[in-house]
């Protein structure tokens, strides 16, 4: 009995793309590292060969991370201040070491994610589509 496969064999599922992501590992492999610096990429994957040419996550990343730490900062520093009151000084040093460990911290984990989900996905720039007029 033979079974055939949906997806070609260099494509991951979606939960494989999701867990590589946020492992910062190879979209294909999952075993290669991404990242030769803090935000920088590797120019390929070490395992299997894989170009990271393709890669063009923007500003993608530092968005959504500034959409959620903005929330979560926001609220909690609302909460403070209407329950507590204190000082603008002591909301500067509560709060800005929050702003850098919310925004920080998973920044490589998204950036390395939305990459992931463009090569799960086959994501590529538009193009025009030469059509007669009507």
């Amino acid at each position: 009995m033979s079974t055939t496969h949906t997806t070609e064999p260099d494509t991951p599922s979606l939960a494989q793309s999701v867990l590589r992501g946020l492992a910062c590992k190879c979209p294909r492999c999952g075993n290669g590292k991404l990242f030769a610096g803090f935000l920088t990429l590797r120019p390929k994957c070490d395992v299997c060969g894989l170009d990271f040419a393709f890669i063009d996550t923007g500003d993608g990343p530092a968005i959504f991370i500034i959409m959620l730490a903005g929330a979560i900062v926001v609220a909690c520093a609302l909460i403070v201040e209407v329950k507590y009151q204190p000082p603008f000084w002591l909301h500067a040093v509560l709060w800005l070491p929050l702003i850098l460990a919310t925004t920080l911290l998973p920044l490589r984990s998204m950036k390395s994610l939305l990459i992931a989900l463009q090569f799960h996905h086959k994501a590529a720039p538009g193009r025009l589509i030469n059509r007669e007029p009507k």
